[in-house]
């Protein structure tokens, strides 16, 4: 954003002022329904459980790992890597010929991942890797102490502590789900509180050691990771990321700063909504709409959709 000074006051005045809602997250299911976990979600929670008991107290985990270092049995998608992402509900179509899938990890099973496989297709798996869910089947693992301040717009929804060894822990049975799913990669959400009002004094530090945990651990699974928005920390997190899923960096000008990973050969792949947060429709969005989406510095390194707020299985190209 390269504007005069007076320019940049009043943009970081009005991005202070929707610093939630201009990174999204989306957790693919309204907190007031429910969710009856699948077996292996449900092995998953009674694991969850064993492990957390001991833990009577949020503990408070400080300990930075060192780089994850060659990654070169990691699956690594290429720049431009086409994809599809639905998170409203479980993944139904199959027929989007997209290379890359990614999907809620909670609400699919093996067998709809294994399926995606048989198409010569990778799947992501999606979950929040920084809010408590309180409609997810290990939500009664998480502790009070581990919660912090409620996410504006979306209920059901808490900041959580990164800090926190119980968090640390349930994350941990999280992707070791994903690995029994059969996910490639995974894609956590909300590692952002920082830049937000979370009630627990969440910091830049905190996340960079946080997300860089999250990519050791993922690798240590054999699966790979990427970088959901949380651009202030791209710097210090670059190097164990595989890629980076991004919203609304056109809407809000900010593209040029996840332009670091495709210059590192690593996709950005992005998500613009122009139609707002309230409109979810199978109708295209206009000419100049597109084009507001679409058309940015290095934007033919970005891997583009455009899609309905409750990302449902709606999309449209930039071209």
């Amino acid at each position: 954003m390269k504007f005069a000074v007076v320019s940049l006051l009043v943009a970081a005045l009005s991005v202070a002022t929707t610093a939630t809602c201009k990174h999204n997250h989306h957790n693919g299911r309204d907190a007031s329904s429910s969710e009856l976990p699948s077996e292996a979600d449900s092995s998953s929670s009674s694991s969850s459980s064993s492990s957390s008991s001991v833990a009577s107290e949020t503990e408070s985990v400080s300990v930075a790992p060192s780089p994850t270092g060659s990654t070169s049995a990691i699956w690594q998608p290429a720049v431009g890597t086409s994809w599809q992402i639905v998170l409203s509900s479980p993944l139904s179509d199959t027929s989007v010929d997209a290379e890359v899938y990614d999907i809620d990890l909670f609400d699919n099973t093996a067998a709809t991942i294994s399926s995606v496989h048989s198409a010569g297709r990778k799947v992501i798996c999606y979950f929040s890797a920084g809010t408590y869910e309180n409609w997810r089947p290990d939500q009664s693992e998480f502790l009070a102490s581990d919660m912090g301040k409620a996410l504006d717009g979306w209920p059901g929804e808490k900041w959580l502590g990164v800090t926190s060894a119980n968090v640390r822990t349930i994350m941990q049975q999280r992707l070791d789900l994903a690995k029994t799913k059969g996910c490639d990669g995974v894609d956590p959400d909300n590692v952002d509180g920082y830049d937000n009002d979370n009630g627990l004094g969440l910091t830049q530090s905190d996340a960079i050691d946080y997300v860089n945990w999250l990519a050791s651990e993922a690798h240590s699974r054999g699966m790979s990771v990427g970088l959901k928005n949380a651009g202030d920390i791209i710097s210090s997190v670059i190097d164990n990321m595989q890629w980076s899923v991004n919203e609304q960096c056109a809407q809000y000008d900010e593209c040029d700063t996840y332009a670091a990973f495709p210059n590192k050969g690593k996709p950005v792949f992005h998500i613009e909504y122009p139609k707002g947060d309230n409109t979810n429709n199978s109708n295209n969005v206009s000419a100049s709409q597109l084009k507001s989406a679409c058309v940015f510095s290095d934007s033919a390194s970005f891997s583009t959709l455009i899609k309905n707020m409750d990302l449902d299985s709606w999309f449209q190209l930039c071209s």
